[in-house]
């Protein structure tokens, strides 16, 4: 394959290699782009969903290889040109960059899709290598060796990811508990009834869960590692898994100029304050389409339809506003939560029981009854249609009253053709 001249000021160049920056590379060529495009990311894959990470990944049903969005065949009929450095700076007024390897890249313009970086346990002990996280592939595959019946697995954080990996580890015969700070589990990203619910599952079935449980140290021990908590008790593992978020990197966009929030501050065609410069999935801090607000969405749905504005936009033609409502998943043994729309903006809720097995789905509406939010929860194959239809309600924004949202004898499909 040849190579683009990577000198030529005609080029895309996207930063980040990871799904945002694949999906937005191929949407550039889908949308006619004939010049050059240059992938730039520190990972030796190609582009990979991360979803299955937690999951498929860890539990041996997937391989990494089917997690790819790219082969090394796509990105050749594609002319992408893959480059496995880092960025050392960015020359906004210049439109260039400068890589780990010393190659120079002029653009015409620049996609961040940096994602973010793992946060880690800063406590005595927390740099232990029994003490792991979950980012990439590399992560995953060093985590699922460890992860034999009987293997005592400790996760901090009862977030998406912990949760998901402690229903992995007991799939696989682990023994697992889990340490949430907070009073319950899932934070705020959830309602209370649903993450009542995740409890309940995660107990039932084997898991020892500890909430209002602070780490403060740990320490080896002769068949492992102990976990010290802030009420005196210890907890005793073979691995330590930190699942307690990630933070964007803003060190490269803070030192080329561009202004930062909670993330790199773009506006709805998510375009930096600098010109040519955009940012898009985990690093992009954008305007709500609901609210206005700024807001960063770390999804698997932010990131696929982010890239594909992104690199409509980058084409210095017609600018596109991105549209799409928040919707994410996390799949816990049979059991799936979803959660739609921004149920924060809400003025009322009211619960809908999908099944006698505990499904439920919780709407959120304005002063004006219009949906804005939903959150769903029950056994994936009891509840699936009746999420995605709640989905659907949220993306058209209906309106409709408690009552009929609440009672069972309402169809949900129904409110779609009355909608229409």
């Amino acid at each position: 394959m040849q190579t683009p001249d990577s000198t030529s000021p005609a080029a895309m160049v996207i930063v980040g290699a990871g799904h945002c920056g694949g999906r937005a590379a191929l949407a550039l060529r889908t949308a006619g782009w004939q010049a050059a495009i240059h992938l730039v990311g520190d990972e030796p894959h190609h582009p990979y969903e991360r979803p299955p990470l937690s999951k498929d990944l860890l539990t041996g049903d997937k391989t990494a290889e089917a997690c790819a969005l790219l082969s090394d065949a796509d990105l050749q009929d594609a002319r992408i040109t893959r480059h496995v450095a880092r960025v050392i700076s960015i020359d906004a007024t210049a439109r260039s960059l400068t890589l780990s390897d010393g190659q120079t890249l002029a653009y015409q313009s620049l996609l961040l899709a940096t994602g973010g970086k793992v946060r880690t346990l800063r406590i005595p002990g927390g740099d232990l290598p029994e003490v792991m996280t979950l980012r990439n592939l590399g992560d995953a595959a060093a985590l699922a060796q460890r992860l034999k019946p009987g293997q005592r697995l400790l996760v901090v954080g009862g977030g998406f990811i912990g949760l998901e990996v402690a229903a992995s580890a007991r799939k696989l015969g682990c023994e697992v508990t889990v340490v949430e700070g907070a009073p319950r589990l899932m934070g705020r990203a959830v309602p209370e009834p649903v993450a009542e619910r995740a409890l309940a599952l995660h107990r039932e079935r084997g898991v020892r869960v500890l909430l209002g449980a602070s780490p403060q140290s740990i320490s080896r021990t002769a068949t492992g590692v102990r976990m010290e908590l802030a009420d005196g008790s210890n907890i005793e593992a073979d691995t330590i898994l930190a699942g307690i978020g990630i933070e964007p990197d803003l060190a490269l966009p803070q030192a080329a100029g561009l202004a930062v929030g909670r993330g790199v501050l773009v506006n709805a065609h998510l375009q930096s304050s600098l010109p040519g410069i955009f940012a898009a999935g985990d690093v992009a801090e954008f305007p709500s389409v609901l609210s206005g607000q700024l807001v960063r969405q770390e999804t698997w749905h932010n990131a696929e339809t982010q890239a594909a504005i992104a690199a409509q936009n980058m084409l210095d033609g017609e600018l596109a506003s991105y549209a799409s409502l928040p919707w994410f998943w996390s799949d816990q043994y049979d059991h799936q939560l979803q959660v739609m729309g921004e149920p924060a903006l809400a003025a009322t809720s009211v619960t809908r029981t999908l099944d006698e097995a505990g499904g439920m789905v919780i709407f959120y509406m304005d002063a004006d009854h219009r949906l804005v939010g939903a959150c769903g929860w029950g056994e994936t194959s009891r509840v699936a249609k009746e999420l995605k239809l709640a989905r659907t309600l949220v993306e058209r924004r209906i309106t409709a009253t408690a009552e009929v949202l609440a009672d069972p004898a309402t169809k949900l499909k129904s409110l779609l053709s009355r909608a229409a």
